[in-house]
């Protein structure tokens, strides 16, 4: 890594914060710094909305899982367009039909306070977990590149200093400096990843195009004997992919905050279609990347490059394929894709915080005679600790990053839809049935997601979110009988 490199870097490690700061404006209330003055233009928040979506998981692994598996992702984006096409027409109305500050509202208005704040609970802690695999995965390529320009610079103390910059625009900026981040963070990956495929297209040998054709390379479903440990079989990846951006576009917090930034419905749709089309480009692009390294390496296995995981080869081939100065842009975008999944989740994670439990908030302004402003800001500082805190408990694995990250959200994702699509669908369900179904089905599936793994594999992604989704149901159905059940016998002895 050359002197050009590091001062790209520094450019963009200074540049960046102060841009998203000067056009976001001052924030001089808690509805501006965690709503963004619902004045944000909707192609923003559909930029902000696929970089929060996508982050440094897929810049480093998807890469990686098309280098073995081929155009897999593309196919996968299919799913999301579904998803994303019924999130618009038919979760969005209830969002803009009221003002929120967090998703989980219309839970509370539907099924009381209790329920809002188990689900809010639900979503903070897994997204500490998969936030911090986030910070973990995004940390190794940036140590490595170091460390082959020979500076060596402890792990902690690279995270201390992401994590710094990051909470420095999200202060002073809230949610329309996360936003305007996002949207030139998007755009320096994107284009980063353009111009890898674009040199490596230059030396890939001649007749390219039919070598990946015959080795199969551009089929964008695997086609498997275990088919449950896969998330890219045709079923799994049109079925479980619409079903994860079902949950994760219409339950989570960390993407509903973007449309509930928009002017109006209608721009709030416009931003979450788009966004299906921004993915669907990055996944094309980075899968391009991936199976073009295959050509790089001599169409060989992974475990002939002497690489020792699937995230390793895009990140090894940026720091020893690249001319000087566009290695220093493909770390700065590797820094971008960090900060702007990261500054994201700190405002998705401070919004619900405040805004489902008040009484807490409430209690602490009262206790450090804090305005309400300064408690928004304490609480994103206090989250940024926890995920620094979490992210260095994680340890290298053989298991690519996007998998297990994605893996971990779907935890939750799955009893998280089935609650909203139970309030949305049976007026007469009760929070007394759904509940401790929410509250049973959640942990259930962490335990799933560690100890079960059919035929030696762990379950795909897609599926955890499927069988979420069913275990709710049976629970809150089996509560429901059960219930009925000792009533009717309660009023026996009267009869």
């Amino acid at each position: 890594m050359t002197v050009l490199d590091l001062a790209v870097m520094l450019a963009y490690l200074a540049g960046m914060p102060l841009l998203a700061v000067a056009l976001s404006g001052r924030q001089s209330s808690t509805t501006a710094y965690l709503e963004g003055g619902h004045d944000l233009p909707w192609w923003a928040l559909c930029l902000s909305m696929v970089a929060t979506e996508t982050s440094t998981l897929t810049v480093i692994s998807v890469p990686g899982i098309a280098f073995g598996s081929g155009m897999v992702f593309v196919g996968l984006a299919l799913g999301y367009l579904l998803g994303r096409s019924i999130v618009a027409w038919k979760f969005l109305p209830l969002y803009c039909s009221g003002r929120m500050l967090s998703a989980y509202d219309y839970l509370g208005q539907r099924f009381g306070g209790r329920m809002q704040r188990a689900a809010s609970a639900t979503f903070l802690g897994t997204r500490v977990l998969a936030e911090a695999v986030r910070l973990f995965a995004g940390m190794l390529p940036l140590t490595a590149m170091l460390a082959a320009a020979h500076l060596t610079i402890p792990h902690t103390a690279l995270l201390v200093v992401i994590v710094g910059i990051t909470l420095f625009y999200t202060l002073c900026g809230g949610l329309r400096a996360v936003v305007w981040s996002d949207a030139i963070q998007f755009c320096l990956y994107l284009g980063g990843a353009a111009l890898c495929a674009i040199l490596l297209m230059q030396d890939a040998p001649v007749g390219a195009m039919h070598i990946l054709h015959q080795a199969g390379k551009f089929a964008l479903f695997a086609h498997i004997s275990a088919p449950f440990s896969s998330a890219f079989t045709p079923l799994a990846a049109v079925g479980g992919g619409a079903l994860m951006t079902l949950a994760s576009h219409g339950t989570d917090q960390l993407m509903v905050q973007r449309v509930l930034a928009a002017r109006s419905l209608k721009e709030a749709r416009l931003a979450l279609m788009g966004s299906a089309v921004g993915v669907a480009a990055l996944f094309f692009l980075l899968s391009g990347v991936g199976v073009l390294l295959w050509l790089h390496h001599g169409q060989v296995s992974l475990a002939a490059t002497g690489l020792s995981s699937p995230d390793a080869l895009f990140p090894d081939y940026i720091v020893h394929g690249l001319p000087s100065g566009l290695r220093g842009l493909l770390v700065a975008a590797i820094l971008a894709a960090t900060m702007g999944s990261l500054s994201s989740t700190l405002s998705a994670m401070t919004a619900a915080t405040v805004g489902d439990f008040p009484a807490f908030c409430a209690r602490l302004e009262h206790i450090f005679s804090l305005r309400p402003l300064t408690l928004a800001r304490g609480i994103t500082i206090i989250w940024g600790a926890i995920l620094v805190g979490c992210s260095l408990l994680f340890e290298q694995g053989s298991q690519s990053a996007v998998l297990l990250g994605l893996s971990i959200a779907a935890c939750s994702y799955g009893p998280m839809l089935g609650t909203f699509l139970v309030g949305m669908a049976l007026p007469k369900a009760t929070s007394a049935e759904l509940l401790p179904a929410f509250c049973l089905t959640v942990p259930l599936m962490l335990i799933v997601m560690i100890t079960l793994h059919p035929g030696g594999h762990a379950v795909a992604f897609p599926w955890l979110v499927l069988l979420g989704m069913m275990l709710l149901f049976v629970f809150a159905a089996t509560l429901r009988v059960v219930r009925m059940l000792v009533s009717s016998l309660a009023r026996k002895p009267n009869a």
